[in-house]
């Protein structure tokens, strides 16, 4: 395999990680940062692993045409997105590679990312193979007819499951960031949303169409991960469960596997959950030939009726969590490594079979914030920051432990992600709090106030980790 050298487009603990794949695979990289970001660790890593000048400092992670100067000045031959910024923008890797000194883009290929990036696309492509999604349109309704029709089937549909009190959800299918959208409990109110939805969608965004779709209430939000070469093999790393989440819906704490009926009763056949979404999410890869790393995202019902929500084109914060509870012929994976590995082209190498499962994987997200103030970030300067070492914990972040580090307040006060793993989920809660009761996190913002952080939101969700 060519040696490359990959620009790390990103930040943090993502870019640090990135950085460590590509030096376990003989690969060069280049990093790049912000002046907010000039005393994040992945700086001081990248000088000290790949010299002075493998570090660039640009205006903004999300300026194109810097990353791709800096593509160019380094001779680059690779870009990895991380996470957020440009990791799911179609343009952005179109043009990586359709310039011209092209990119490989880390990622799957542009097509995809548009394909898979469009709900609504998705919604259709999942139901032409027979996989669930939520009850409701998957296009655009112009008929205030056939929208009324929708509507009282969905209300019926959910009172055939026992919903008490049905609602729906009516969206302007043009909108976006959660613009244009109002619940809906009964059908003679929903006629009078629909008129004044589709006029303010006809005013915000030039289109009136509407989407209808069933609320679901109280679910599970599990995963799977997809892994894809681009010569049609396709695997999976299991399943994780996201539930644990901020008011607004920022995950917090994720755990692999989904579900776990070896020890917790649930009100459905929680394995046969596990196998379904698995399954359907294989079955839309190698439909599509997706050709990277992925996330089939679900929402599973309290009857458990999983529904695909949506597809994710990107590695993820929670990628680590499925690593520690995964083998390949016995050794462990990286699943970043096997993003670059298979972004640049090599074959993957492995089948399903050659996959192994055990014990259960914990992921904390460590954030300087009020979980009693609505999740409110907290600013100010990291004094000390420390943790245990075991031998069943991952700790990856880009605070340095060995000075004072001021939080930067462009971007989200994210501190640390802890993969923690055990035998069974007892085992993991237990070294999951014998970790979070250990960190020494400490901190005072210009008022000389003490830090806030979620470490005690943490401990105190530990105790129902898979409980539904």
């Amino acid at each position: 395999m060519k040696t490359h050298k990959v620009l790390i487009a990103n930040r943090g603990e993502i870019a640090i990680r990135v950085m460590e794949a590509c030096r376990r695979l003989g690969h060069k990289f280049v990093c790049v940062y912000t002046a907010d970001d000039k005393d994040s660790l992945h700086c001081e890593l990248a000088i000290k692993y790949g010299g002075e000048k493998s570090l660039y400092r640009i205006s903004s992670y999300q300026d194109a045409n810097e990353l791709f100067a800096v593509a160019d000045h380094s001779k680059a031959t690779a870009i990895h997105p991380g996470y957020g910024f440009f990791a799911e923008n179609y343009r952005f890797a179109r043009r990586a590679v359709q310039r011209t000194r092209p990119l490989i883009f880390i990622g799957p290929n542009w097509q995809i990312i548009k394909e898979l990036g469009d709900k609504i696309n998705t919604k259709r492509l999942a139901r032409k193979l027979d996989v669930p999604t939520v009850p409701g349109s998957d296009k655009p309704i112009y008929d205030d007819l056939e929208a009324e029709e929708l509507a009282r089937n969905l209300f019926n549909f959910q009172k055939e499951q026992g919903i008490e009190y049905p609602v729906i959800l009516v969206k302007a299918s043009a909108g976006g960031g959660g613009m244009g959208i109002e619940e809906v409990g009964d059908l003679d109110r929903f006629r009078s949303v629909l008129r004044r939805l589709r006029n303010y969608a006809q005013r915000q965004f030039g289109n009136d169409g509407v989407l209808i779709e069933q609320r679901v209430f109280d679910f599970n939000h599990l995963e799977v991960q997809i892994v894809a070469d681009r010569y049609g093999n396709v695997v999976h790393f299991g399943t994780r469960n996201c539930t644990i989440q901020s008011t607004g819906r920022q995950k917090r704490i994720e755990v692999a596997p989904g579900f776990y009926p070896k020890t917790i009763s649930y009100a459905f056949d929680a394995a046969k959950v596990l196998r379904d979404i698995v399954k359907y999410s294989v079955r839309m890869a190698k439909h599509v030939r997706y050709d990277n790393v992925g996330t089939w995202e679900w929402i599973v019902s309290p009857t458990g009726q999983p529904f695909l929500m949506e597809v994710n084109t990107r590695i993820q914060v929670e990628n680590g969590v499925s690593a520690i509870i995964s083998k390949v012929r016995g050794k462990e994976v990286d699943i970043i490594a096997e993003q670059i590995r298979l972004g640049l082209g090599e074959k993957l190498g492995y089948s399903q079979e050659n996959i192994s499962f055990t014990g259960v994987g914990i992921e904390y997200r460590i954030i300087a914030e009020s979980p009693e103030d609505n999740f409110s970030p907290w600013v100010g300067t990291i004094e000390k920051f420390s943790w245990p070492n075991y031998p069943w914990l991952k700790v990856f972040s880009h605070v340095p432990q060995d000075r004072p580090y001021e939080i930067p307040t462009d971007y989200d006060p994210n501190l640390a992600l802890a993969i923690v793993w055990g035998e069974n989920l007892e085992e993991a809660k237990q070294n999951g709090l014998k970790f979070l009761n250990e960190v020494v996190l400490e901190g005072k913002n210009n008022k000389q106030e003490n830090l806030k952080s979620n470490l005690n939101f943490l401990k105190q969700k530990t105790e129902n980790i898979l409980v539904f």
